[in-house]
């Protein structure tokens, strides 16, 4: 342990140190350091005057040790506590979080692809809990990203024609016509559990170990009644189009005679077959209605898929693809149970407007 440097008072330095003490004008910090010496040289060990003023050990022993070294011009000069602030001037801070904006949206650091508030502390010669500051008031999040999709149809009027289509029957649907988002998911892993984890209990959560046992795949068919939001799924171990068209039979079967059937689907090649499109042509009320091309988010059935991956597949533990098929199944009948339909509220205007402006946001990023 350090031992505590003794302290002897220069002439006069006491007085000034106990008005230093006493003046209400004076910074917190510079009364507390005159008191700290005062106390010292009346040789009271560093944790007696730390138990005093309700400070560290630590604090009290180096403004000793700096009195002891530099006198009083030690102890009343401020010094820099990690970085420029911008200092009390209105312009030069508003030109530091400029800068800091300005660093952040346009430019990267040059070992990383993002910023974070160490790195951008140092390129511009503050502290990170400034730059903190600066982004928690300002708004971006350099950690954070987004994925995007612009359609990569080719014609972007065909890219309109479609868009007008799917919307139109969420929005206006036919009369006397049942309208089905239909989607396939693919390659669903049955993912076992090496071991068996902890359950949830208060005050902890519940354990999973990281690695696990593959039983093998299942591809989940699905088309969601848009009306009523009822499901009709299926489960297959191959992804062809005898599949497809072996769902899309059991479908019509399910819908009363008499009435249309328009089914919202992407562009996958199985859904595209010369076999599939020739049975739709011979039942003479299967609608086809393709959503454009990188545009699955026209697809309401998604929404459904992301419910189901979110409550029952990603936590899930699956002994073997016949018990991974039986719980996909109980998860339908269940949704079927009490069904809720997913309700589309932009129109298609409202769409295209948006697409615009990422067209134009993308041409002027490629520029």
């Amino acid at each position: 342990m350090r031992k505590a440097v003794g302290i002897e008072l220069a002439e006069g330095d006491r007085e000034v140190l106990e008005r230093w003490s006493r003046l209400r004008s004076a910074t917190v910090r510079l009364r507390e350091r005159s008191r700290i010496v005062l106390m010292a040289s009346e040789g009271m060990t560093n944790r007696a005057i730390a138990e005093e003023l309700r400070t560290h050990t630590d604090k009290a022993g180096r403004w000793r040790r700096r009195y002891a070294g530099e006198g009083l011009k030690g102890i009343g000069k401020e010094r820099p506590r990690g970085g420029n602030h911008g200092g009390k001037c209105p312009k030069a801070q508003a030109a530091l979080r400029a800068e800091i904006i300005r660093r952040t949206t346009q430019e990267r650091p040059p070992d990383a692809t993002h910023w974070s508030c160490r790195p951008m502390a140092r390129a511009v010669g503050t502290t990170h809990s400034f730059v903190n500051t600066v982004w928690r008031s300002a708004g971006p999040k350099p950690r954070l990203w987004r994925t995007f999709k612009a359609s990569t149809d080719p014609r972007f009027p065909r890219f309109e024609e479609k868009l007008q289509d799917v919307v139109g029957l969420y929005l206006d649907p036919p009369d006397n016509a049942a309208v089905f988002s239909f989607d396939e998911k693919s390659s669903v892993q049955a993912l076992d559990r090496t071991q068996p984890g902890l359950p949830l209990k208060p005050g902890r959560c519940g354990t999973m170990t990281h690695d696990y046992k593959r039983h093998g795949t299942t591809s989940l068919f699905v088309a969601m009644d848009v009306a009523s939001g009822e499901v009709t799924g299926e489960t297959y171990r191959r992804h062809r189009h005898q599949e497809v068209l072996r769902f899309f039979r059991k479908v019509e079967k399910e819908v009363p005679k008499g009435r249309e059937i328009h089914i919202i689907l992407d562009n996958y090649a199985t859904h595209k077959h010369q076999k599939v499109k020739a049975w739709a042509e011979r039942t003479k009320r299967v609608r086809f209605h393709f959503v454009p091309t990188s545009s699955s988010w026209l697809n309401l059935v998604e929404r459904f898929f992301s419910t189901l991956t979110q409550k029952r597949i990603r936590r899930g533990v699956f002994h073997s693809v016949g018990h991974l098929e039986s719980c996909l199944k109980q998860y339908i009948e269940t949704h079927n149970e009490n069904p809720r339909p997913f309700v589309w509220t932009k129109s298609a205007a409202q769409i295209l407007e948006k697409v615009h402006r990422a067209r134009k946001a993308l041409a002027a990023a490629s520029a």
